[in-house]
């Protein structure tokens, strides 16, 4: 048994310095790739949950995805997308430009798209998909007798969201939910625009344990098991070594990079996104009044939004000026019309100290949309789209993308 056991945490041990040279591999080319262009946008992110007899949940995915770049990289001909965990079944394609879908847990659990063609600059290719997801809920979680579902869909952390909505239907039996939404008929919906590079968003719904057919054994873990525990401080440990050796390469090379510019510990700034926002004070559709707050017609479900804008630097600058007074995260009412308001989203982001030697300096996954998260196969042109790594623990990995 002892030997069984040496054994066994030897072969940990070697799996775990494995993983942590390939991931300081990795962090390398993300340092580079993040100073390369925008590739692409997602213009529109849905997901709609409906909570099944047997507690678990039926996930529709709606993308609108748009390519910006389709030079340095090459075309956009598959993504992933990133779903809860990898207890899921009925995974199926719903529009006509999914040409291949399947699940892939090398990176995390992720759901990989291949579309039906090629996506050059400019065009956005528009897909669905759905699966039926377990294991997203927690059974007495916070309170005997009530049962919270806890959802946070795959973020992006190198491509910024324009619109996403987070839809939970029927939710009649609810009896608390978080954060605040607006309420469709017996339907919770979440709004956020937009959602900067990096940014999650997480919902939860808590019900009765007598709601649904919710199942003990199937509950959200917490974290991994403390018999692991020494496994990730080694990791750690290997990758601070690495990360030194990896700077003294870079100064040698002519390329500086402070320590904290990866793993955060560095000095930080804030990045502040400003989103301009121009509602109808009528719905163009039905000539319903707006109330306050409303998105979205609660008789026809038309939007109420007449004109979105992101204000740049340049726009501060000039033509509005009066946005620089907006600094802490929020929706705001902006100038004298009582339909416009600015949404501003505030995220901390480390600042680099970097110098650069003469010539530019371009890496073969500057796509990459995970940076740190994961490492992203870029063999054929394709971009890889959002690591979930897992969200909820059900299966703790720490897994590469492999090479297509």
């Amino acid at each position: 048994m002892s030997n069984k056991m040496n054994k066994a945490g030897n072969f940990k041990l070697i799996q775990a310095i494995i993983i942590s040279l390939l991931v300081i591999f990795f962090i390398n080319i993300s340092l580079v790739s993040a100073f390369a262009g925008d590739l692409d946008e997602i213009v529109r992110y849905d997901i709609s949950a409906s909570v099944n007899d047997d507690a678990t949940v039926l996930l529709h995915y709606h993308v609108e995805w748009k390519v910006l770049d389709s030079d340095s990289e090459g075309p956009l001909t598959w993504v992933t997308i990133g779903i809860p965990n990898k207890h899921y079944s009925q995974l199926e394609p719903l529009s006509d430009t999914i040409k291949m879908i399947s699940y892939d847990d090398n990176s995390g659990s992720n759901v990989r798209i291949d579309f039906d063609r090629a996506y050059y600059e400019g065009e956005v290719v528009s897909f669905d998909f759905s699966l039926v997801q377990d294991y997203i809920y927690s059974v007495n979680k916070f309170e005997e007798g009530y049962t919270v579902y806890s959802f946070t869909p795959g973020w992006f952390d190198d491509i910024e969201v324009d619109d996403m909505t987070i839809r939970w239907e029927d939710a009649s039996k609810a009896e608390s939910w978080t954060p605040d939404c607006f309420m469709e008929g017996n339907s919770l919906v979440w709004e956020r625009s937009p959602l900067s590079e990096g940014e999650k968003y997480t919902v939860t719904v808590t019900y009765p344990n007598d709601a649904y057919g919710f199942d003990l054994s199937k509950n959200i873990e917490e974290s991994a098991e403390d018999d692991d525990d020494w496994i990730y401080a080694l990791l750690f440990l290997v990758l601070l070594f690495g990360w030194i050796v990896v700077g003294f390469i870079r100064i040698v090379s002519g390329i500086v990079y402070a320590a904290g510019a990866a793993f955060g510990t560095g000095p930080h700034g804030k990045k502040i996104t400003r989103t301009k926002i121009v509602y109808y004070d009528k719905c163009p559709s039905c000539g319903a009044v707006r109330g306050d707050g409303q998105t979205k017609c609660e008789y026809c479900g038309n939007s109420f939004i007449k004109s979105k804008e992101t204000i740049t630097e340049k726009d501060i600058r000039g033509k509005e000026k009066e946005a620089a007074n907006f600094k802490k995260k929020g929706v705001f009412r902006y100038t004298d019309d009582p339909n416009t308001f600015i949404s501003v989203n505030v995220i901390s982001v480390p600042k680099p100290r970097r110098t650069y030697s003469s010539g530019s300096h371009h890496s073969s996954c500057a796509h990459s949309s995970c940076a740190c998260a994961c490492a992203c196969a870029c063999a054929g042109g394709g971009r890889a789209g959002c690591s979930t790594k897992d969200f909820y623990k059900t299966n703790l990995k720490l897994r590469m993308l492999k090479n297509k």
